[in-house]
């Protein structure tokens, strides 16, 4: 991908992004936070934005595996000291660590000094998958994996945002919960790839828990409706399986509201700005209009939020006082010519990356 393929991508998943409602985003970390930058500024939203980085491990594209811990270091912070503050305030620059298995013990020990020296967030993965946890128990001679890890070197902390942590023991729960971290839960990139992470027990012991989409390789969708969704019925369906009886106030409506607001706010490390509908917060805001068959007829508006709500139910959505979409309609951006050039950008990536998609059925 070139700069101005991460420039088109950020401004098309954007768009779906605010048509679901959102208006602050997290991103773990492409590698042209410039791009990403100056497409969130004309989009209207906020963003935290991190990029991918890494100092160690096999298998990586040359460019990415000729970095140092000094490089990713230096980059990241002129990133943070040109970036962080821009778009009348909208976008956060943090730091990021693709993941344990690419990052040194350097890597992450500096990464945690800055982030705390700028009084910003890290975005990191954690946890995703068992042999992670069995290669930092190997490697790193620790009883489970990443997250006990993590707290033996002081990188956990209440400015840390653990993407998914799927695979997590009860002790590790605990950890994150005196730490303060922040996760984000991804359903939908969970049962394609990776598991279902105890998110019920994350609440239970005071772990701020958010919704997120993960990247689009890993859900093709880009839509905080239907991750709700899924999140209310995931773990209803977990519980089921591993009880063999049916609790319907596993992770109920309310829950998963809080999860998407206030959690996410809290997650972003920016609870007391916005996240609720609150005299001295920014205005940020989004309508719905429930007037279809696919929410009437309402009797309990959280619940059919959660269960009900669609995508097309989104009408008008405001960032920092601004309409940046009005009865569906995008007022920052031309969708249309976004959408085509897009197509024209994903064309170029796979002719560069020499892929061929196989043709399964005749378009007309």
């Amino acid at each position: 991908m070139t700069t101005e393929d991460s420039f088109l991508s950020t401004l098309l998943c954007g768009i779906e992004l605010i048509h679901s409602g959102v208006t602050c985003f997290a991103e773990a970390g492409g590698q042209h936070v410039d791009a990403m930058a100056h497409a969130v500024e004309k989009l209207g939203i906020r963003a935290c934005l991190a990029r991918s980085t890494m100092d160690t491990g096999e298998g990586l594209p040359a460019s990415w595996a000729s970095e140092s811990t000094d490089s990713c270091v230096k980059i990241q912070e002129e990133l943070f000291k040109k970036y962080h503050g821009s778009a009348c305030g909208r976008v956060h620059v943090w730091f990021g660590l693709r993941q344990i298995l690419n990052a040194t013990d350097d890597l992450l020990l500096r990464t945690k000094e800055l982030a705390n020296k700028y009084k910003t967030g890290i975005h990191m993965h954690v946890a995703e998958i068992p042999y992670e946890n069995k290669y930092v128990s190997e490697q790193r001679h620790v009883e489970h994996g990443t997250v006990t890890y993590l707290s033996k070197i002081g990188l956990l902390g209440s400015n840390l945002l653990a993407a998914h942590s799927v695979w997590v023991n009860p002790n590790e729960v605990d950890l994150m919960a005196k730490s303060s971290v922040k996760v984000s839960h991804c359903p939908a990139s969970n049962l394609r790839m990776l598991g279902f992470a105890p998110i019920q027990e994350m609440l239970s012991a005071g772990v701020c828990v958010s919704i997120g989409t993960d990247g689009a390789p890993s859900n093709n969708r880009m839509s905080i409706v239907d991750e709700m969704y899924l999140a209310s019925l995931i773990h209803k369906g977990k519980v089921v399986f591993t009880k063999g009886t049916t609790d319907p106030s596993a992770l109920p409506a309310e829950c998963i509201l809080k999860m998407a607001t206030v959690g996410g706010a809290k997650a972003v490390l920016q609870e007391h700005q916005i996240g609720s509908l609150e005299v001295g917060k920014k205005a940020d805001l989004v309508v719905i209009n429930p007037n279809t068959w696919t929410m009437m007829p309402i009797h309990d508006p959280i619940a059919s939020l959660v269960y009900s709500m669609r995508t097309e139910n989104v009408d008008s959505v405001m960032c920092d006082g601004q309409w940046i979409m009005r009865e569906k309609r995008i007022l920052t951006v031309n969708e249309d010519e976004i959408m085509k050039l897009a197509v024209e950008a994903a064309n170029g990536i796979l002719k560069r990356a020499n892929i061929c998609i196989p043709r399964r059925m005749n378009v007309l």
